[in-house]
């Protein structure tokens, strides 16, 4: 249907894509995947033909057409949610016209046997099917069938357009295409902005879709549910495999190792040739069997191994300064966009240290009580933010909060404080996030997602902050990507809010659940896996789907599990040993963390010997990984102090009591 032939295309003299083919069939459910920035975002606009190719060439069958939502688009219209879905069928005229074209054409022909008759023949059928799908007395039902299936409520449909925030019209725009239903649907992320209603009822969608779709997306389920075959772009070239996302992994791995093993069966055979030649090239008798090999080895096709890409970003955040022990505090707090309540009068308290992950479905109002945190809006009630909490923020859309007009390094050089003013410095953040020098002079604007979204996580690290707030902040980002920052998370010591429909990603995150439901929240003790285990649902998505919790079942205390009231004096005993134990423990928190910060002091110690020497300076590699060293130890060092301050402040506690 579609060809991609030895497709290259060169970005600042740099190969993206280096001589890659591939073909996609009628009913391919393609998923496009790979590393942040490696141009799956490009490959799209390739094949839509937006992005101009540097050598090959792509050919598309006749009659075929091509639907193609990007990552961010901007609507630039006031007509109504309706009327603009209903753009989707301008088309539907487009065919009446073809089909009338094609209905004079055969009525001026004679030559009924030839292939180009039958062709014409062929293409009216196609139309009149099509035309059947999507004609025009079917069209209102349509758009109200697929508006409601993203998410919209029926008295929604009149609201215009641009009133509605970015997420929601790529909604739109995403209906405007599951409408037209072209030959190939490309979808660059098409979930991002979805609740799991909406990504349950695309599964569904695209179960029965009639063309052939090919979609970048970082949801492991979405990508199972949906795709039958994985395409991986890995330093410009591809690798394809005829199965989803899952069982990818699970080949790609079982191929490389198969790789791995012919490559290493070739080199023992190699190697024992070459011993042969070089032990009897000299001597006449073994001349014939020492040809012989030599013949052989020149045959020996050495297995290639495919290129994996180990990269990955590599962070910590700042240890976060000590905030009083009430960090935000919530009294009768409520909140209403005209005449639409989002929720009304909330009561809830997180106090330091606290870690809550804000779940439930699209419109319940998670990002809004983030917002009249983060961006002070209007309400009604009392909400409080701590002593001395200073806050730091990821965006859902990181547009929203990136000068899109700045360089990568002018965006961290202008959020720097004045203790970061050092280039060698900046650029050693910017390296650990993957902007290597090509890419620091780039313009926001210009960023994939994922580079946008790593460009954002670099940001927050300039400022240590004891409350941390991030909305959806897995979007964009590739699953290594994904993994690196939940372990940088599990590492941060200060009070962490998170809104995230990603079960993988907040378990074992978070100690605390607000759920958001019918105008209010309810607070959950646990991580995501407790509050799923106490409502019933075997993922995430059930919950989400259902918005209904079920009521947990009582079980039945088992005669053998009841315990008898043990003597108080006993009591005492075994409260005792306990603390002991936990003196012990202490203590020897305390002293290996002792023996690390003396370890990175005299780390530090080092390297600012070595930067008073003049000759330092002469040697630029050598600088700048030094510099790189002395940031990262600085960083470790503050970490262990904070971890240090922590233990022996419960240390004192337990030996005082």
């Amino acid at each position: 249907m579609i060809s991609i032939n030895s497709v290259t295309v060169s970005f600042t003299g740099r190969d993206l894509f280096n001589d890659i083919s591939f073909i996609i069939n009628p009913k391919d459910r393609i998923g496009l995947i790979g590393k942040n920035g490696v141009g799956k975002s490009t490959l799209l606009k390739v094949i839509m033909g937006v992005q101009p190719i540097d050598k090959g060439s792509i050919a598309i069958s006749g009659g075929k057409t091509i639907g193609y939502l990007p990552q961010e688009i901007k609507v630039d219209s006031d007509k109504s949610i309706f009327d603009e879905a209903m753009t989707a069928f301008q088309h539907v005229l487009e065919l009446e016209q073809e089909i009338e074209q094609i209905n004079t054409e055969l009525a001026e022909r004679t030559d009924y046997e030839s292939d180009a008759y039958h062709k014409l023949i062929s293409d009216l059928t196609e139309k009149h099917e099509r035309l059947n799908v999507l004609g025009s007395a079917k069209a209102e039902s349509e758009v109200e069938k697929v508006l409601k299936g993203l998410g919209f409520s029926p008295d929604e449909f009149e609201k215009p357009i641009n009133t509605f925030s970015g997420g929601w019209q790529m909604r739109v725009e995403l209906a405007k295409l599951l409408i037209q239903q072209p030959s190939l649907l490309l979808l660059d992320e098409p979930t991002n902005h979805l609740d799991i209603e909406a990504i349950l009822w695309l599964e569904e969608f695209f179960k029965s879709y009639p063309g052939a779709l090919m979609m970048i997306s970082h949801d492991r389920m979405f990508l199972d549910q949906v795709t039958n075959r994985t395409i991986e772009i890995v330093f410009g070239k591809i690798y394809d495999y005829s199965v989803p996302y899952t069982k990818y992994l699970t080949l790609r791995e079982e191929r490389f190792e198969q790789q791995m093993a012919t490559l290493r069966n070739q080199q023992k055979y190699v190697a024992e040739q070459e011993k042969f030649i070089e032990r009897f090239r000299s001597k006449a008798t073994k001349a014939k069997q020492v040809q012989s090999r030599i013949k052989a080895l020149e045959k020996v096709d050495m297995q290639q191994l495919d290129e994996l890409d180990q990269s990955s970003i590599q962070f910590r955040f700042p240890p976060a300064p000590r905030s009083g022990d009430v960090v935000l505090k919530g009294e009768q707090v409520s909140k209403a966009y005209e005449d639409k309540e989002v929720f009304k009068q909330l009561d809830f308290q997180l106090d330091r240290g606290d870690r809550v992950a804000f779940v439930g479905q699209n419109g319940q109002g998670k990002s809004t009580l983030v917002k009249l945190i983060t961006d002070k809006l209007e309400h009604d009630g009392e909400l409080t933010i701590g002593h001395n909490v200073s806050v730091g923020y990821y965006a859902q859309v990181q547009e929203n909060t990136l000068d899109l007009n700045a360089t990568v390094l002018e965006t961290i050089e202008h959020a720097a404080p004045e203790e970061w003013n050092n280039v060698s410095r900046i650029r050693a953040l910017l390296g650990a996030f993957l902007f290597g020098p090509d890419d620091i002079d780039k313009r926001v604007k210009v960023l994939s997602g994922g580079e946008k979204s790593r460009l954002a996580l670099a940001r927050l690290l300039l400022k240590p902050c004891n409350l941390l707030i991030l909305d959806e902040p897995t979007n964009h980002l590739d699953i290594a990507s994904k993994e690196v920052l939940k372990e940088a998370l599990l590492h941060f010591n200060g009070t962490l809010i998170v809104v995230s429909h990603d079960r993988d990603f907040l378990g074992d995150l978070t100690t605390k659940t607000y759920e958001f439901a019918n105008k209010t929240i309810k607070e959950h003790l646990g991580d995501i896996s407790e509050f799923l285990n106490k409502h019933e649902v075997a993922s995430f998505r059930d919950f989400e789907q259902t918005g209904k919790p079920k009521p947990a079942k009582k079980e039945q205390p088992k005669e053998e599990n009841i315990k008898k009231d043990k003597p108080a004096q006993k009591e005492d005993y075994e409260a005792k040993k306990q603390r002991q134990r936990d003196v012990r423990k202490l203590q020897k928190d305390v002293s290996r963390i002792e023996k690390k910060i003396a370890e990175f002091e005299e780390n530090i110690a080092k390297l600012e010997e070595q930067m008073h020497d003049p000759s330092f300076y002469s040697d630029e590699a050598k600088n700048k990984e030094a510099m790189f060293q002395h940031a990262e130890f600085s960083r470790q060092l503050e970490e262990y102090m904070a971890q240090w301050e922590v233990a022996h402040e419960k240390l004192e506690e337990l030996e005082n009591s």
